[in-house]
């Protein structure tokens, strides 16, 4: 979503590098360019002008006009700001002290706000809660039917007493699933509101007094991220005909200009809580100001990939695979299950997007294809056993055969083994503490200061040593090159015998370590 304005920010910032000093008109052209970097990302110009007067103030005092790298202090600046105006801190949810703690969600129809109450209550049952959904919203066609179909996928129950398409009585409804939750032990409760196409006078009574029957604990106001600046205006008149607590913004995954996410908090004084991107009810997390700041400004997302491993990972799978790997012992069937562990994490697309400076391979992460994953677990599953047990069997016939079954063709078989016993390589010299490729040190093989010889490079040496030390054609050379083998032989060579009599200048003798 921020891939325009992260371009710009970053062309913007790469014309300071380099310069020791920033002068005044350096500056001015600088947050010339963010100012307008940030317009053209729909950013309302009422969060804005507040931004860049307190990026000037910071970037014209002495924090810049000391610093050693004016051009990254700028960036240190902008980033911090940037934090500032998302929200400074992440904001949790408040639980009540006694149970049920009350989630009203408002929003306009097409917000994704029934999405997003399964999203909410899929991720609090991950969190130990017992959440249950009630639908409240009886006037969209169908939109009740559409909850209990989320909440079935999301585990979650689902309280519906009316069939809704305009039969019920919605505050009612959300008056009795507080009682409902009691009976049950559900610890939240979840109140999908009815939306309009548009703000009316209806839709905010309705809210209001659902809001005053059930007393929530939490107003979220569900704001679509692709609608721009208007996401601005419609959170300005929830804020003052119902009222709420905080932002979810859900589309995060679109290719709209982001604006929203920049604009909703600086406008309403409201924190942005939680981020929805993507259809499944896994994409969806806590939003955290610092880390959409870093995305932004293309330092990338470390913190979110971790986690994200960490929950997708099993740790005793992990040591369990790392014995292997040590023991080159790892398999066809290892490989596919560490491939079925990384799809949890989600697209590749995605997750390659959080590492640090890709803003310049996008066009290369636009072209990597999730189904290529699929292709090489059909592949594996076409072999047998022992096949995947040991690939060095796989003979021309069995690999037709594992070609014909698994829909692909033989040069995409070969690929994937040669592929794969790369891969066993390069993961068991990591297993072992060395890095690949860098031959010349302990546990590691390559850039360890010498070039790796060619293979007639290593054939003329093998013949040198089997037929022994060669001599020149001259008489005279031949005779100079004995003595000195001789001397260093006898401990006369210009180090003295290995070396232990070569004396140091007294100016180098204390670079020496002590004895």
């Amino acid at each position: 979503m921020f891939d325009t304005l992260s371009d710009r920010l970053a062309t913007t910032f790469k014309n300071l590098r380099g310069k020791g000093r920033l002068s005044p008109q350096d500056i001015d052209e600088t947050l010339r360019e963010i100012r307008r970097a940030l317009l053209e990302a729909d950013v309302s110009l009422e969060a804005v002008r507040p931004f860049i007067a307190a990026v000037r103030t910071r970037a014209e005092s002495a924090e810049v006009s000391k610093a050693l790298n004016p051009a990254q202090q700028i960036i240190k600046i902008v980033n911090e700001e940037l934090v500032g105006i998302l929200g400074g801190e992440t904001r949790r949810l408040r639980f009540a002290k006694n149970p049920p703690t009350v989630i009203l969600l408002a929003g306009l129809q097409g917000a994704g706000k029934t999405t997003l109450a399964g999203k909410l209550a899929y991720w609090l049952r991950s969190e130990g809660h017992t959440p249950v959904l009630v639908a409240a919203d009886l006037q969209r066609p169908n939109a009740v039917t559409q909850l209990q179909v989320v909440g079935d996928r999301a585990g979650v129950p689902v309280f519906a007493p009316e069939p809704g398409n305009g039969v019920g009585n919605p505050v009612k409804v959300a008056q009795d699933s507080i009682e409902f939750a009691k009976a049950k032990m559900h610890d939240v409760v979840i109140v999908d509101t009815a939306g309009r196409l548009g703000i009316d006078a209806e839709l905010m009574r309705q809210a209001a007094d659902i809001r005053d029957a059930v007393r929530p604990d939490e107003v979220l106001f569900v704001v679509d991220a692709m609608i721009g600046q208007d996401a601005v205006t419609t959170a300005q008149a929830f804020m003052d005909g119902v009222g709420f607590d905080g932002v979810v913004l859900t589309k995060l995954d679109g290719d709209a200009r982001g604006g929203a996410a920049l604009s909703v908090r600086q406008v309403t004084g409201k924190p942005v809580m939680f981020a929805s991107s993507g259809e499944k009810l896994e994409e969806f997390d806590v939003f955290h100001p610092e880390r959409m700041a870093s995305r932004i400004l293309d330092m990338g997302d470390m913190m979110t990939l971790i986690e994200q491993a960490e929950k997708a990972f099993d740790q005793a799978e992990a040591e369990k695979m790392a014995g292997k790997l040590a023991r080159n012992e790892f398999t066809l069937d290892d490989f596919l299950n560490q491939m079925e562990q990384l799809k949890k994490l989600g697209s590749m697309t995605k997750l390659l997007g959080m590492l640090p400076g890709v803003s310049g391979i996008k066009d290369q992460l636009k072209e990597i294809d999730d189904k290529d994953v699929n292709r090489i677990a059909a592949i594996i599953k076409s072999m047998t056993p022992g096949e995947r047990e040991d690939v060095k069997i796989i003979n021309g016939s069995r690999r037709q055969r594992i070609a014909r079954g698994s829909g692909t063709s033989v040069p995409e078989v070969n690929n994937l083994i040669e592929r794969f016993l790369e891969a066993k390589k390069m993961m068991s010299q990591m297993a072992k503490g060395g890095m690949p490729g860098m031959p010349g040190l302990p546990g590691a093989g390559g850039l360890g200061g010498t070039k790796r010889k060619s293979a007639k490079a290593k054939a003329a040496d093998k013949a040198s040593k089997s037929k022994g030390r060669s001599r020149s054609g001259n008489p005279a050379k031949a005779k100079a090159e004995e003595a000195a083998r001789q001397a260093r032989k006898d401990g006369n060579g210009p180090f003295g015998e290995d070396g232990g009599q070569f004396e140091l200048p007294d100016e180098f003798k204390n670079l020496l370590p002590p004895q």
